[in-house]
């Protein structure tokens, strides 16, 4: 498997590491070295983006020495199948876990596809060719909830052409949805799953914001927003179990913090590189280019929390992807879709690699570790 590319990346990288005889853990990574930074002062990740200033109380921590990243990593790959082994974690823990959905105006296309098929990946391509470029070409420069929104809007509703999912694309409001619920999203080099019915489904590459409950955007990760096309395609109604399944969150290898060098001007720039590789020697590429999204970053923070919502542990969330894969895997017009075994490698400048295999939701290990046990676990080690 491939690994988190971070030995030659400098930066202020945080995340969580599961130590059996003690449980999750806070580490720092400096250079090729891995520490335990864990204290009363911060013994979440909630608590330590609630602090002020995070990137200097992780510098002023001397912490102690966890292990080689090389070696986390090599034992992360063999927890897959005993994940009472030492392994990386999601980097997150008491945050809530949100999504941005349809920031980009290709993957917004094919939202309108997926909605028009109803879900049927065989009829997709015949829609794709008759709308798709049109609304593709109409839309990409838009504004969202700009009066050139809105008479776009007028037309394509004159035109028969008007979605949902058009609506929160180039309407005023972005479409935010818990992606997951707290402390289920899976780690680096664990398996991601797919729900046994889905027969049309995808990776999505996104960079994620972790925002704390002041609305304070304090660094920068990658996540795979695991989506099932056929299941949303179907209903909208459908969206948290095309979205919320068992270990269909990936996120990591770890929170790159704002300093002097990185800061929310490198996310809006970011270049998010794609590549699923799958037993039958079949190799997908992609990218999603932050330059490109819709909303700026920011106003979706802005929209998710305010004086109408709150959190107060912060939340971690999706900015959505310019990924749309459209390439036949089988047959001719069928497309894309995942198949057991595969694996996905998700890189970002500035942040690393993310890398995490495909099984069935029933196949990876159940999630049981949640809040109470989280407390209780802490309370144990006098950490609260």
């Amino acid at each position: 498997m491939s690994n988190t590319k971070l030995s030659n990346v400098n930066g202020c990288f945080i995340g969580r590491v599961w130590v059996p005889e003690l449980g999750p853990i806070l580490v720092v990574v400096r250079g090729k070295e891995v520490f335990d930074i864990t204290s009363r002062e911060a013994p979440t990740m909630r608590d330590l983006l609630e602090l002020d200033d995070p990137e200097s109380y992780v510098n002023g921590v001397t912490g102690q020495k966890l292990a080689n990243l090389s070696d986390l990593e090599d034992e992360s790959i063999t927890a897959q199948s005993d994940p009472s082994k030492r392994h990386l974690l999601a980097p997150n823990d008491l945050q809530s876990v949100k999504a941005a959905g349809v920031t980009f105006a290709r993957s917004m296309v094919e939202r309108v596809i997926e909605e028009r098929a109803a879900g049927d990946p065989h009829a997709a391509d015949a829609v794709r060719s008759r709308i798709g470029d049109l609304m593709g070409s109409s839309l990409s420069n838009i504004i969202p909830g700009s009066d050139e929104a809105e008479k776009v809007k007028q037309a394509l509703i004159k035109e028969g052409l008007w979605s949902q999912y058009l609506e929160v694309g180039i309407g005023p409001d972005a479409e935010v949805f818990s992606k997951a619920q707290i402390l289920s999203a899976v780690g680096w080099g664990a398996p991601v799953g797919l729900h046994p019915k889905s027969v049309w489904n995808n990776p999505e590459p996104e960079i994620v914001l972790a925002v704390n409950s002041k609305g304070a955007i304090q660094g920068a990760t990658i996540g795979n927003d695991v989506n099932l096309r056929d299941f949303e395609g179907r209903s909208a109604l459908l969206l948290s179990k095309a979205k919320d399944n068992n270990a269909s969150a990936s996120i990591g290898p770890f929170i790159r913090l704002f300093d002097n060098s990185y800061s929310m001007a490198d996310v809006r720039s970011a270049e998010l590189a794609m590549t699923v590789t799958g037993n039958d020697s079949f190799v997908l590429k992609g990218q999603s280019l932050m330059s490109e999204i819709s909303r700026d970053p920011s106003d979706i923070v802005a929209q998710t929390l305010n004086e109408n919502h709150q959190y107060p542990d912060g939340f971690m969330l999706y900015l959505g992807t310019l990924f749309a894969p459209t390439e036949d895997r089988d047959m001719p017009g069928q497309g894309f879709t995942h198949k057991v075994g595969d694996r996905v490698e998700i890189s970002a400048t500035g942040l690393g690699s993310l890398t995490n295999d495909v099984r069935k939701c029933g196949d990876c290990v159940p999630w049981t570790f949640g809040t109470s046990a989280l407390m209780r676990n802490l309370a144990a080690r006098n950490l609260l």
